[in-house]
């Protein structure tokens, strides 16, 4: 092949950094049947409660359109000390059995950039007080933070916030205290 008819990915010479893949899992519990834990991924005034990139409300926006083929799309502007980044997060569900299973792809990036993409299974199932959320995430980190050895544990970390958030908002009772706010 010459030069000429050579995609950007056969010229552009090896990556800067090489791609780093693994995974983790989270399981939650739950005192609600999982019926309510998957509206909280499904309806889009829940979701909007649980579910939103680092920064504050005024600067975040994005939508959701829950079935197969539909996606979400996420931004926000993201302050610490002097440091500014804008955060974009868009996704693709590829799988959602209601009440059961959701899988979708999501990237991730900062500042225009691709930080990483994952493949998500979140799968529910009854418990004997109500019902377990297990989230099981398979990344591939694009451009690394630093040596990029704290990227995943910051991916988990993330991950297990984001579940606390969704269980103030279906599960209520297991926080006195926070109760339900009213969307933003």
């Amino acid at each position: 092949m010459d030069a000429g008819h050579l995609t950007r990915a056969e010229t552009a010479g090896p990556p800067a950094h090489p791609a780093r893949h693994g995974s983790f899992s989270v399981d939650k519990d739950f005192t609600v049947p999982r019926a309510e834990v998957f509206r909280g991924f499904a309806e889009p005034s829940l979701r909007s409660r649980w579910f939103r990139l680092p920064g504050p409300f005024g600067t975040a926006g994005g939508d959701l359109d829950f079935r197969v083929g539909g996606g979400e799309s996420s931004h926000n502007v993201f302050v610490s000390g002097d440091t500014e980044e804008r955060l974009a997060y868009r996704s693709r569900f590829l799988d959602i059995v209601p009440d059961t299973r959701i899988v979708y792809v999501y990237e991730a990036e900062v500042d225009g950039t691709r930080r990483w993409i994952s493949l998500v299974t979140v799968e529910l199932s009854d418990e004997a007080a109500g019902s377990r959320l297990t989230w099981t995430e398979q990344y591939t980190w694009l451009v690394p933070t630093g040596d990029g050895e704290q990227d995943a544990a910051h991916l988990r970390g993330g991950t297990r916030l984001l579940l606390n958030g969704l269980s103030t908002v279906v599960d209520p009772n297991r926080h006195p205290g926070l109760g339900r706010r009213p969307a933003p």
